[in-house]
């Protein structure tokens, strides 16, 4: 492909075209542009930007750099592929698109420095062009390896990353989450047995249930949803973690996630709310009563310390009201739209130790066990209760 043919094919860019946005390709086609205009010294700025833009990025290559973002970009064909449909007009135009991408990505970086050389004759520039720096070229991806891609893994970054935090106006991606794996934790296996069973089927393309973990804290309720990204089989599962704060854009969310491919648990931590609160009204009317119907790609787990969520006063019960309790079951009512409540209860002194014990084998703690029960049950006295989180921070002391 010559310069000028490379030129006139990303200025019909379609089907891609966010992909002109981004900063390599800005200044390729600024270099394509200066070399057909014949300004020498502006094809050499623009060179030395795409070098330097790529290496940026961690690409050793433009072929490096397409694959990237045709697997993880937005793109109208992505999507398409992803839900599964048919348009004849774009999938031709995609293919013609990714064919004229690896063609440039396999484009060796001589001809652009020769075709530099034309433009900036005289000694001062030989040397600069003599070294320059090269990317390698290569294309690592065809239209078939794209489409695979799009049909198993979906569109976009949800292709990419697994764990997301929703900020009320957009997703931020978590590329390092603090989830710990199903081995890692120990008690409370017919809770976490339920949890699983519940989301199965979401795997599955079914509807599945709403699901509220109460209890007392420290006991695993936000570990055990987490520990959901490492099950086996449910590698297309995604947890998108909500603050309280931001419930009145969770509509918004939920209708942007129907249709993808992958699977999605809102995860809503220590969820409570104070009597004069409002925001509960917003998360009963998504959880049921909406009008619009949840999608079967979409779930929302939550954790509370609190069994009715909503925090009630005996001046409440007590109070002037004529329907009081109408006024308190509206109050306990967002809980029983949970289709699924799973109680954490704190452990019984057995299973406590117990997991104390495998806690201090991990961590290579050498004790003796009856030092280790007793050192053990004096700080559960002192802290938190009989909980994981005691028995994690107990191990973490005597590390």
């Amino acid at each position: 492909m010559n310069l000028n043919t490379m030129r006139a094919a990303l200025l019909g860019l379609s089907a891609y075209r966010p992909l002109l946005h981004e900063p390599v390709m800005v200044h390729l086609r600024q270099f394509l542009n200066c070399i057909v205009s014949r300004q020498g010294e502006c094809a050499l700025d623009a060179y030395a930007e795409i070098f330097s833009a790529l290496r940026q990025e961690g690409h050793f290559g433009l072929g490096d750099f397409l694959w990237d973002r045709l697997r993880y970009q937005e793109s109208s064909y992505a999507r398409l592929v992803e839900r599964g449909g048919s348009d004849p007009a774009l999938e031709n135009c995609a293919r013609r698109e990714i064919e004229n991408l690896a063609l440039l990505a396999r484009t060796d970086c001589d001809k652009y420095i020769q075709a530099m050389k034309d433009l900036l004759p005289g000694e001062e520039y030989a040397p600069v062009l003599a070294n320059l720096p090269r990317w390698y070229a290569s294309a690592p991806f065809d239209f078939d390896t794209v489409t695979a891609f799009y049909q198993q893994n979906g569109a976009g970054f949800f292709g990419r990353y697994r764990t997301f935090l929703w900020e009320g106006e957009g997703l931020v991606p978590v590329e390092d989450p603090d989830c710990p794996r199903p081995e890692e934790l120990l008690g409370y296996e017919h809770q976490r047995n339920q949890v699983i069973a519940n989301t199965r089927p979401m795997l599955e393309g079914k509807q599945v249930n709403n699901v509220l973990l109460f209890g007392d804290s420290g006991t695993g309720k936000s570990a055990t949803v987490k520990s959901m990204l490492y099950i086996p089989g449910f590698e297309a599962l995604r947890l998108i973690e909500v603050q309280k704060n931001c419930l009145h854009g969770l509509p918004q969310l939920i209708r942007s996630l129907a249709g993808r491919k992958q699977k999605f648990i809102l995860f809503i931590d220590d969820l409570a709310f104070d009597q004069d609160d409002n925001t509960y009204s917003a998360l009963k009317t998504i959880l049921e009563g909406g009008l619009e119907r949840r999608p079967v790609n979409v779930a929302i787990y939550a954790t509370s310390n609190r069994r009715h969520l909503v925090r009630q006063t005996f001046a409440e019960r007590a109070g002037d009201e004529v329907d009081t309790f109408e006024t308190i079951s509206e109050k306990t009512a967002l809980a029983e739209r949970f289709g699924l409540r799973i109680p954490y209860l704190t452990m019984n002194k057995p299973d406590y130790l117990a997991l104390v014990d495998h806690l201090a084998r991990l961590a290579g703690v050498s004790m003796e066990k009856d030092v280790l029960h007793a050192q053990a049950m004096t700080w559960e006295i002192r802290h938190a209760g009989r909980s994981p989180r005691t028995a994690r921070q107990f191990i973490a002391s005597l590390a």
